[in-house]
């Protein structure tokens, strides 16, 4: 038996962190994530949406970057900087005490030489230095650090060579054959090369320090340990700033607020505005089965539920971001799809990666997605709600964006009779399922008030009609005899993705229907109290093996029982879920409700938002009001 120099773990033993054990880094423009043990296990540079250059999290062979201490691998604690993206990890030894603080360095705002392919926004006062900064501080006692930097270059294929700079042994350049990207290590510890690795090793007593930086552009590197905290310190001051924007209730669940935002801004492109579902590839929902996505991209129907908890918690500027990424990307013509890439890419295609075992043997290891060709037809009612939010938040709307949301109106009345995939992206035959065919509706209803507001009434009342058939039919055929919405025409399925009834205005909460619909899911679709997205065994998902609990479920169920009054519940589940919050204040996409151990792609930018809409359900339940802002229901308040 071997052990892995990175890991530090046997490798017959399974190796792989819980995925709710990893710590998430952000500089708005790529994302990091790192293990308990000090190892940087996934990396994607130069962009979120890039190859990796560390995979260790889905292959043990595939790349990483450790820092921490020559003997052991588990932490004596971790956090967050209060309000910050700063990483702090506290190692206690049989010989003394270091903490390591991990980050993506933002700075100065600087020229970009090649502008993003779409509309640059607005500079601001920062931006990404494109430098993973990692510091060691000895505070007690003497501690053997070791530094260990093994790139793999596109996802774990190519291992790099490395070769010292004019700044002797203090730098190192990483490249491989074939790759434009280069790294640059720069330390005040003496590297080494051991094939495909740096390394370094030295003796820290009481007070030392020492630094590394990974960069990968042409901007400068820090050079010194004062210079590296000189970084870190702004670092953390542009977190707490940024932080400070927004408008907090003062309530015990502050926090999860708090770190839901700083998340969503970290799952944020800034060159676009654009905002990736997740920032990794193929964690599974099901350890050892297929379902495994690649979920670094921008689904369209996050929007709606972007701006909810943008606008909510007071940063209107990042809402303003993502509307504009939603039109320019509706703005170029041609149907809107699904998703597209961080840059407005439209073609995502999909591909097995055969080469990477897969995060505990989870294959195949996908990159791409091939659900942006999928026809949703929920997406129009998701792009014209957020439109609708956004205006309702300025009182006007921009004469360019009308043309944009007259097309998709039309597009929904075109097809709303039409099957699709569904809000999950099955991946079986399309059916006419229920939650598409509402958000159709949405759509048109949306459409309808908009034209009023443009005083385009004759527009405004064929719409109205349309909207009013839509509803018709609906109620006609995704109800049940015994009064349920169903997940599709013909079938008694339920479907989590019903619990957006109250929240978008379809029907009032006081409805029979409504409270049916909540209750039966609430008492037929869990485990344990969590939320399925559906019963596998019922629907045609083209896949097979079983997954977790979906947390955005459990949350709308949690802000569908506060809408139908049932408050004590509410809270009570509420705060069940937020107790599965990883140590750090993360979530993955699913909840195991056996073990409680989370799975799919992390950190999920979906469950962070509906953990904000959730959450300030029950606040605005519990008081009405909080910080001088009134949380309206954007999908039932009038302009």
């Amino acid at each position: 038996m071997t052990v892995n120099p990175l890991t530090g773990v046997l490798r017959d033993c399974s190796p792989f962190p819980p995925i709710a054990d990893y710590a998430f880094l952000s500089d708005c423009e790529t994302t990091a994530l790192v293990a308990p043990s000090g190892n940087v296990e996934w990396f994607c540079l130069p962009r979120i949406d890039s190859p990796s250059v560390f995979a260790a999290m889905l292959d043990r062979d595939a790349g990483g970057f450790r820092l921490g201490p020559a003997d052991i691998r588990v932490p004596s604690a971790r956090r967050y900087l209060p309000g910050t993206m700063v990483l702090e990890t506290s190692w206690g030894t049989a010989t003394g005490w270091i903490v390591v603080r991990d980050l993506l360095v933002m700075g100065p705002w600087h020229h970009h030489d090649e502008l993003s392919h779409t509309h640059r926004r607005a500079p601001t006062d920062y931006d990404a230095s494109h430098v993973l900064l990692r510091t060691v501080r000895c505070v007690s006692g003497e501690v053997q650090v070791t530094l260990d930097c093994e790139p793999m270059f596109g996802y774990g294929r190519t291992p790099a060579q490395w070769s010292y700079t004019d700044r002797g042994y203090h730098q190192g350049l990483a490249r491989a054959e074939g790759e434009s990207l280069e790294l640059r290590l720069t330390t005040d510890m003496r590297l080494g090369f051991e094939a495909t690795r740096a390394t370094a090793r030295t003796l820290l007593k009481e007070g030392d320090t020492r630094f590394c930086a990974l960069t990968w552009t042409v901007h400068e590197p820090p050079y010194t340990f004062d210079e590296a905290y000189d970084r870190l310190v702004w670092t953390a001051h542009h977190w707490q700033h940024w932080l400070a924007r927004g408008d907090f209730p003062d309530h015990p669940w502050r926090s999860f607020l708090e770190r839901s935002a700083l998340t969503l801004k970290g799952l944020t492109f800034a060159p676009s505005g654009a905002l990736v579902a997740a920032a990794t590839t193929s964690l599974p929902e099901t350890p050892g089965g297929d379902r495994n996505w690649d979920y670094r991209y921008s689904w369209i129907r996050d929007s709606t539920f972007a701006l909810w908890g943008l606008y909510t918690l007071g940063f209107d500027w990042e809402a303003d971001d993502f509307f504009w990424f939603i039109a320019d990307v509706a703005e170029r013509g041609g149907e809107l799809q699904v998703m597209y890439g961080v840059d407005g890419e439209r073609v995502l295609e999909e591909r097995v990666l055969d080469d990477l075992t897969g995060y505990e043997n989870s294959r195949p290891v996908r990159v791409g997605n091939d659900a942006y060709s999928h026809r949703q037809n929920d997406v129009w009612g998701a792009v014209l709600d957020s439109f609708y939010i956004h205006t309702r938040s300025r009182d006007r709307l921009d004469e360019r964006i009308w043309p944009v949301l007259r097309r998709q109106v039309e597009a929904a009345i075109k097809y709303w009779r039409e099957p699709d995939r569904g809000i999950w992206e099955v991946r079986g035959e399309p059916q006419h399922f229920t939650s598409s065919k509402i958000m159709c509706w949405v759509a048109v209803d949306r459409g309808a008030r908009l034209a009023r507001l443009r005083l385009d009434t004759s527009l405004a009342a064929r719409w109205r009609r349309v909207a009013d058939e839509i509803h018709a039919d609906v109620c006609a055929n995704g109800v049940s005899e015994r009064g349920v919405f169903t997940q599709r025409y013909g079938s008694d399925a339920l479907d989590a993705s019903l619990l957006l009834i109250p929240l978008v205005g379809f029907l009032p909460p006081t409805d029979p229907r409504v409270r049916d619909t909540v209750l039966a899911i609430a008492d037929e679709l869990t485990v344990d109290d969590l939320v399925l997205r559906y019963l596998p065994k019922e629907t045609d998902d083209g896949l097979t093996g079983e997954e977790g609990t979906f947390t955005i479920c459990s949350f709308w169920l949690v802000s569908a029982l506060t809408e139908i009054g049932e408050h004590f519940r509410a809270r009570r589940l509420c705060e069940k879920v937020l107790s599965f919050a990883s140590p750090l204040g993360l979530y993955a996409e699913e909840i195991d409700p056996l073990s409680g151990r989370q799975l799919g792609n992390f950190p999920q930018a979906f469950t962070h938002l509906a953990l904000i809409n959730a959450v300030i359900h029950i606040i605005r339940a519990e008081r009405g009001r909080f910080g001088g802002r009134t949380w309206r229901n954007p999908a039932t308040d009038p302009l």
